[in-house]
């Protein structure tokens, strides 16, 4: 790759959102980031939004609509593992797949620990 690339500002915005457990809003920021690009970095905003949404759905009782959101958002994400824009891919895919496999359980919903759900780490510049 001949430059670096940088994450846009409402990408990052949409991070602030996303780990400040504000995952309606951070839809709607990454929601706009999705739409104005036209290339592969799409699928990264996709799916990133969708990991929020599939919390968001938890957090609000939705157990099925979280699995499916938690699964298609992975899914988006993992062609970009393990980085990409400085987001921590890997991890917010292996933390999205943590999430899902309590939030399928018995008792998953109720049991959740909402005090550490996943967030968007950047990875550490070199």
């Amino acid at each position: 790759m001949s430059h670096p690339e940088v994450p846009s500002p409402l990408l990052l915005e949409g991070i602030r959102l996303f780990n400040a457990a504000q995952w309606f809003e951070a839809h709607e920021v990454l929601e706009e980031a999705w739409i104005a690009e036209r290339g592969p970095l799409r699928l990264l905003y996709q799916g990133i939004l969708q990991v929020g949404v599939g919390l968001h759905h938890a957090r609000n009782g939705n157990r099925r609509g979280a699995l499916s959101l938690l699964d298609r958002g992975m899914h988006r994400l993992a062609p970009f593992e393990p980085e990409r824009l400085g987001v921590d891919v890997a991890r917010l895919v292996r933390d999205a797949a943590a999430a899902r496999r309590a939030l399928a359980a018995p008792d998953g919903l109720a049991a959740f620990d909402w005090s550490h759900p996943p967030r968007v780490h950047m990875v550490a510049e070199g």
